[in-house]
């Protein structure tokens, strides 16, 4: 019988490349996408060597709005759906908001809200045909936290994510599909080194506040298998969501307001 198949975005690095492995080891082949071509063949023979399942590798940039298109046409060019979407591509865009060009910003835009929608809309009729799908939107917990100075979209496109899995999960949860979106905090990946922060967070979060990419992949899994709505993985994370909402707004505005200057370039 032929193997469910995976979609994992940005799956070049850090929790991308760990959610693959993770549904490589359950028995999902797994389709990888991303801009390193190189990095995405390296992972697609290390998960064919280890887990013995059929791998495809679309070298794709999400932030040109045909490459949803272009990911899924290759798929099924090839004969396959998909039955388990991760959308994690995704990245930081230091600097104040007036200060950036649009075209960055709408580039941003581009890859952390409309690609992940394009794909969760144009895979789910095939989920719902079949009964089975799982889709995970890796958010962060930047989207469950008052927002900050200096990366101005970044917590408000995961927040996004957020209200916008939950709809997902309370409309097909009685179609076997599993929607979740995965809140992680500081994870130790390449998402600070590509946007010069990785300095400013080393010297001020200390290293029990950290979670390693395969940690965050496996309670992801974990949470959409549950068909959990919102996943934040770690004791650390945990507690700062729910300080979060206990707290009035403008006194979580102000704590963030003091501290944001240690970790986001403004």
């Amino acid at each position: 019988m032929e193997r469910r198949l995976a979609l994992v975005t940005g799956a070049s690095a850090g929790i991308g490349a760990a959610f693959a492995r993770v549904l490589a080891s359950y028995g999902y082949d797994i389709a990888l996408t991303g801009r390193r071509a190189d990095r995405l063949e390296k992972l697609a023979e290390e998960i064919r060597l280890r887990a013995g399942v059929e791998t495809f590798v679309i070298a794709a940039d999400l932030a040109e709005p045909e490459g949803p298109g272009r990911i899924l046409d290759h798929l099924t060019a090839h004969g396959r759906g998909v039955d388990f979407l991760v959308n994690n591509a995704g990245y930081g865009l230091p600097g104040v908001y007036a200060e950036t060009r649009w075209t960055d910003q709408a580039a941003f835009l581009q890859v952390m809200l409309h690609a992940p929608c394009e794909l969760a809309h144009r895979v789910l009729p095939g989920m719902i045909a079949h009964r089975f799908g799982r889709i995970v939107n890796v958010s962060s917990l930047a989207g469950l936290i008052p927002g900050a100075a200096g990366h101005t979209l970044y917590g408000a496109t995961k927040s996004f994510l957020i209200k916008f899995s939950q709809s997902l999960h309370l409309e097909t949860r009685d179609e076997g599909v599993h929607v979740s979106a995965l809140c992680p905090g500081f994870t130790y990946s390449e998402f600070h080194d590509v946007n010069g922060t990785r300095a400013m967070v080393s010297a001020s979060i200390p290293a029990w506040a950290w979670l390693e990419a395969e940690e965050v992949a496996a309670a992801g899994y974990e949470a959409v298998e549950a068909n959990r709505p919102v996943c934040v993985p770690g004791a650390v994370n945990k507690a700062a969501a729910a300080f979060a909402r206990l707290i009035p707004d403008e006194w979580g505005l102000a704590l963030i307001s003091s501290q944001g200057g240690r970790i986001r370039k403004v």
